[in-house]
């Protein structure tokens, strides 16, 4: 590995991993390799540009703890997540689109049944949600179930929220025998993401906000269909085509209709003015 050059430098750090083992690991670190020369000769790479990115890396780095992983914020706010999701989980048309599962999923979600409240006494405008689980020649999956999570009114989860025991505004649903579902809960708001760190910094120098559209999450599964992580988005709301973590997709934009009475909203002891929201989802078979 003598006299290197900048048409050869490339070659020989892939040389190097002639011993490596595991060839996915190579075919990865060889590509990687590859990109990165590349773009530090493409931008003319500083001294001080270099050592400027370290001090970045680093600063991700410090800020992760056991409730914040700063890097995995950063591959949103790049858009690598969505890529990742994009090329991860191609479906064919009609089935319901795949987005960021986010970092606010918890696995211990309590079980509702049907016609729920999830929110709780948790203050907010009430919603209810229904449709049903289908496959994609529209016949009914029944037993089908839906992790739900969200925020509340002012933008914050439960997990943010430390004068809640236990969990909020999430839970695990079944669909009926037909394949539909509903549930109570509360119109979610828009929030920024933690942008207190190096990442807040980074989006702040590229002329970015940190903010992510009002939305509900669901993880949507059933027996023989593959699973799909996905988020319901508000019509209308200011951020959907500036989302700082790229997750939004025209086929989850739904209305959030306001009503003043409803068959459903009596049944549900649901007080008027509220809103609806219809959606079914559409599991693609394994």
């Amino acid at each position: 590995m003598r006299n290197l050059t900048e048409a050869n430098l490339s070659d020989a750090v892939i040389a190097a991993m002639a011993g490596a083992q595991a060839a996915r690991f190579k075919t990865i670190m060889t590509s990687l390799i590859r990109h990165l020369h590349t773009f530090i000769q493409e931008i003319n790479l500083t001294e001080a540009e270099w050592f400027a990115g370290i001090q970045f890396l680093t600063a991700v780095g410090q800020k992760c703890d056991d409730k914040r992983q700063e890097f995995i914020l950063l591959s949103d706010t790049l858009g690598a997540t969505t890529m990742k999701d994009i090329i991860n989980n191609r479906k064919p048309p009609g089935v319901t689109e795949y987005t960021i599962l986010g970092p606010f999923h918890r696995p211990d979600a309590p079980e509702f049944s049907l016609s729920a409240n999830i929110a709780g006494d948790i203050p907010g405008e009430s919603v209810i949600m229904r449709g049903r689980v289908l496959a994609p020649n529209g016949s009914p999956i029944p037993n089908a179930m839906l992790d739900v999570w969200q925020s509340d009114a002012e933008g914050f989860y439960d997990l943010q929220m430390p004068n809640i025991k236990g969990t909020s505004l999430r839970g695990v649903l079944r669909t009926d025998a037909e394949g539909h579902y509903i549930f109570h809960t509360i119109k979610p708001s828009y929030y920024p993401i933690p942008d207190d760190g190096p990442v807040g910094q980074m989006l702040k120098a590229m002329g970015r906000h940190p903010y992510r559209p009002a939305h509900v999450h669901f993880i949507v599964s059933a027996q023989e269909y593959q699973p799909v992580t996905t988020e319901l988005f508000v019509s209308g709301d200011p951020y959907l085509d500036s989302d700082a973590v790229f997750g939004v997709r025209e086929s989850l934009v739904v209305p959030f209709v306001r009503n003043e009475s409803s068959d459903d909203a009596a049944r549900l002891g649901v007080s008027a003015p509220f809103f609806t929201v219809d959606y079914d989802f559409v599991l693609e078979p394994v």
